[in-house]
């Protein structure tokens, strides 16, 4: 005589397979946030970073050591927001399944939970234009890439504060913009030394960007000049990035230091059973913010 099940176990029997799925699904999903951000933890409900200046150049010793003071910076408040997401299995479709139905909705969660992740964090890109306020405030008030930055120390921001490009990409746009990071500079107008290494575009543009980046010979010239541009940045194309003529070009060291992905609460599920209508459902959540806190590891092209 067959054992009957107790109340609950329908549930109870789905919850492993469904965990299963999901997270086998998640080790096949392209994740490119750890390309972009540095991946930190949180403890609070909001994470805030406070600026400090640099300090100027030596002096020469002249029997007194100059002690200086460093330039208090603008201010960054992430704040993390809560995202939620389920699916439920009726107990007929659980008995009768003879297609594996039930068995996609663990996988379709994995998806539009790394879809959902991939669009907060290519956000940062495709509102690096306007000043963005949905995870995060800077004092600043100014768009990420932006042709009028500012400093609190009072230095001079004739030169070196703009990280703004308007023109489409080109090996000799793509040179500017190089030659615009190198000579961006600190709070105090002094030379910074940023190298640019990343190219990132939009899916429509890999093949210009390769063409750019790996040709030896100029793909401007038809002189059979060197290409410059050869081997000096790593490519990334990603589909996140909705644009199709924008691009940025990118410091993958000052970018690590100030473009940070807090999770806040990692990925988790909750299952329940309710009796009456013999329904199982599963719900997601998860909790996090992102943040960029200097603007000098970034050049953006917005380009119309």
């Amino acid at each position: 005589m067959p054992v009957p099940h107790s109340a609950g176990n329908f549930g109870d029997l789905l919850d492993k397979r469904v965990t299963k799925l999901l997270y086998d699904e998640l080790k096949q999903l392209d994740d490119k946030l750890p390309t972009f951000f540095s991946m930190e933890t949180s403890k609070d409900s909001f994470e805030r970073w406070s600026e400090v200046g640099a300090i100027g150049d030596f002096t020469e010793f002249s029997g007194t050591v100059a002690y200086q003071s460093q330039a208090q910076g603008y201010e960054t408040t992430a704040t993390h927001k809560e995202w939620v997401n389920g699916f439920q299995v009726t107990r007929d479709l659980f008995d009768d399944d003879r297609h594996g139905v039930w068995e996609r909705r663990p996988v379709a969660l994995a998806n539009a939970y790394q879809r959902t992740r991939q669009k907060h964090g290519a956000r940062i890109f495709n509102n690096a234009f306007s000043v963005d306020t949905f995870f995060y405030n800077n004092s600043e008030g100014v768009a990420l890439c932006a042709d009028a930055h500012t400093t609190t120390s009072g230095a001079s921001t004739a030169s070196g504060f703009d990280n703004l490009v308007t023109t489409a990409l080109t090996a000799t746009a793509v040179s500017a913009a190089r030659t615009l990071m190198r000579k961006f500079r600190g709070d105090q107008a002094e030379i910074f030394s940023c190298m640019p290494s990343m190219l990132l575009v939009p899916v429509d543009l890999q093949d210009k960007a390769l063409e750019i980046t790996k040709s030896m010979g100029d793909p401007s010239s038809a002189n059979n000049a060197v290409n410059p541009q050869q081997g000096r940045y790593k490519l990334v194309d990603w589909e996140y990035v909705t644009d199709v003529n924008n691009w940025f070009m990118i410091d993958e060291r000052y970018m690590k230091m100030w473009l940070i992905w807090f999770q806040r609460i990692a990925l988790e599920f909750g299952q329940a059973e309710e009796l009456d209508t013999l329904v199982a459902k599963w719900r997601a959540y998860v909790r996090y913010s992102n943040a960029w806190f200097n603007w000098r590891w970034i050049a953006g092209a917005s380009v119309s």
